[in-house]
């Protein structure tokens, strides 16, 4: 059903360099069809601009757009925001949280959790030396699995992961409640939790206080032999800690999504190594024809003088 648009006013800017304009002029304008809908480069009057639809903007974007109203982060991490001078004062900062995005994280995490549970990188290098080795599988409650972050995507996460039968450990910073899972909170307990962990799932948002959380120290907390996987910032991980660490076997494998520097430079050792395997950055993305819904919803909130769901501290980074 189209969203009623008689108070959206005004014209929306779109900026993005990976996500397809097209796809999302249309879907939002199924929702909105009155609202005009701009790509950053086809912007002529920027007073006439009320909402940005944008991911990573370049400097000084929303600086020139006296008369913008909503900010809508085209994602669930708001991290790019901390720091720019061009935020305009007042103007509310929302992210995207779309059920399908949590379930297409909470796909990924799974996979990438019972693919390391299950050894199944072990028997990728037998395949290629073409050996047929066999090693028998543990039961799922004897691998311990710890999600450091327990937001909306760590929480449908490590739902998934407790329904697999896996011993699921969560830690947040503040105290959280899921079914079938240990929850932690607090930083005196983080090195606790990590000490358990035969797969690190790392699901923070990046802050200031997050930053290189997970240094040397941290990491050689982990079992001989565990595996991480990152699917949050490529910044909360020492990574040349971790690519040691992966060398010398105290880390047994990784699963990363994320990086210090994206694209991942092509001579990073990361990219040589059997038991890593590396993703563009895609665990969980936004999806036009659902997340539109929310989006139109907020536009409409906004046009009324009301409060916008979702709403961000950029500063906060969360």
């Amino acid at each position: 059903m189209r969203t009623d648009d008689m108070t959206a006013s005004g014209a929306l800017v779109f900026y993005s360099d990976f996500d397809d304009f097209d796809t999302w002029r249309q879907a939002l304008r199924a929702r909105l069809p009155g609202l005009r809908i701009l790509h950053s480069s086809e912007v002529e009057d920027p007073a006439g601009i009320h909402y940005a639809l944008a991911w990573k903007p370049p400097a000084g974007f929303f600086g020139r757009m006296p008369n913008l109203r909503l900010i809508i982060n085209l994602g669930a991490g708001v991290d790019s925001l901390v720091g720019r001078d061009d935020l305009p004062a007042g103007v509310p900062v929302t992210r995207i949280t779309d059920p399908d995005m949590a379930r297409m994280m909470a796909g990924y995490v799974l996979f990438a959790v019972l693919r390391h549970a299950r050894d199944i990188p072990w028997f990728e290098q037998a395949q290629r030396r073409g050996e047929w080795a066999y090693r028998h599988p543990r039961a799922p409650g004897d691998t311990r699995v710890a999600v450091l972050g327990l937001g909306e995507l760590g929480a449908c996460a490590a739902h998934e992961l407790q329904r697999q039968g896996l011993t699921v450990l969560g830690w947040s910073r503040s105290p959280r409640a899921i079914d079938g899972v240990q929850c932690h909170a607090g930083m005196e307990t983080l090195d606790a939790v990590i000490g358990q962990a035969d797969i690190l799932v790392v699901m923070l948002p990046l802050t200031e206080q997050t930053r290189g959380l997970l240094d040397r120290q941290r990491l050689l907390r982990l079992p001989r032999g565990a595996a991480l996987v990152n699917v949050a910032r490529g910044a909360l991980v020492d990574q040349a800690a971790m690519t040691e660490l992966l060398h010398s076997g105290h880390l047994g494998a990784a699963t990363l999504d994320v990086f210090e520097r994206e694209p991942l430079p092509a001579d990073d050792p990361l990219w040589r190594m059997e038991n890593v395997l590396i993703t563009p950055h895609l665990a969980s993305v936004a999806i036009p024809a659902s997340a539109a819904a929310q989006i139109a919803d907020n536009i409409l909130r906004v046009s009324r003088h009301e409060a916008p769901r979702n709403q961000v501290d950029p500063a906060r980074g969360y």
